[in-house]
């Protein structure tokens, strides 16, 4: 895709994404109150599955800076068998949020592009200090709602796909069809790539510089089918990019045109076993970051209700 391809379609996604001046919520407006009870029909069996991948602390090619996790009480007496008394074992914990091996939501406050971030709040909002606007606060009461994941290494065939390949809007569209479901309007979507599978076959790599993703086109199947979250295995964006000059064009387009809160490296192995012998890809999921009003993401768990 050319530069101005890029910005043509950039321009097509926010023009088609009408929203007050005031907005902060994004496309979460597609998720009414409607259509969350009508995703409580989507449980059937009350069995929970997780879609996050356990946090890391260990360095890596994918992650050189890992979470610091360290245990500040008990003191080593207070802790040994017999210890007589009371004592309380309690630890801390610290983490880049965005880094690219833990799962995590991208505020919209994330992505500052031409010297804005979505829809047209200042990108100076933005200081040391936190983000003044457009935080994970946003939102602080939950995202739930029906969830469809779709498997792109079963369309294909394959485990994974290899990093640098691209999932098109024609990936997503035959996915449904292979598969008996349909997005639709407030879905949160799930896409899987393979990554973690790839990852766990073949070991950790620098993420960074190569991985799956969607092509910037794809986008527009999200505009379309009005979907409130997009959630991978991976980045969400391809690596090398599509698009020179712009290295995360999925996050501009889908973040700062749409409105479209993101939820980069979840893991969907055990979600996509589940499914399969369910015979069914769609499910109530319940999204619920934590509550850090100033901050451009949050480590996040995602639950699937089947």
């Amino acid at each position: 895709m050319t530069g101005d391809d890029f910005l043509a379609l950039y321009e097509e996604l926010r023009d088609r994404s009408p929203r007050a001046p005031d907005d902060r919520r994004g496309t979460l407006g597609h998720l009414t109150p409607e259509r969350v009870v009508a995703a409580t029909a989507e449980v059937r069996s009350g069995l929970t599955v997780s879609l996050a991948a356990p946090i890391e602390t260990l360095p890596g090619p994918d992650n050189p800076e890992p979470a610091h996790h360290r245990m500040i009480a008990p003191a080593p007496a207070a802790g040994e068998t017999g210890a007589e008394g009371l004592h309380f074992a309690r630890d801390r914990f610290a983490m880049n949020v965005h880094g690219d091996a833990d799962s995590h939501l991208d505020a919209l406050c994330h992505v500052l592009f031409d010297g804005e971030l979505y829809n047209g709040v200042p990108a100076s909002s933005v200081t040391p200090e936190g983000a003044g606007a457009l935080s994970v606060e946003v939102v602080r009461d939950g995202i739930v709602g029906r969830g469809v994941l779709l498997d792109i290494p079963r369309l294909r065939g394959v485990p994974w796909l290899e990093p640098g390949d691209d999932v098109t809007a024609d990936d997503l569209t035959a996915a449904e069809a292979a598969q008996g479901v349909r997005v639709g309007p407030g879905d949160m979507l799930f896409v899987r790539v393979g990554h973690r599978a790839r990852r766990r076959e073949r070991g950790a790599w620098d993420a960074a510089r190569a991985r799956a993703g969607l092509h910037p086109a794809a986008v527009r199947f999200l505009a379309e089918r009005q979907v409130c979250v997009l959630g991978a295995d991976g980045n969400n964006d391809t690596a090398p990019s599509a698009v020179a000059g712009i290295d995360f064009p999925v996050h501009v387009l889908a973040m700062h045109a749409m409105g479209l809160h993101l939820m980069d490296y979840l893991q969907f192995e055990d979600l996509t076993q589940v499914c399969s012998r369910a015979g069914r890809w769609s499910f109530l999921c319940v999204v619920a970051p934590l509550r850090l009003p100033a901050a451009t993401g949050s480590p996040v768990n995602p639950i699937a209700v089947l």
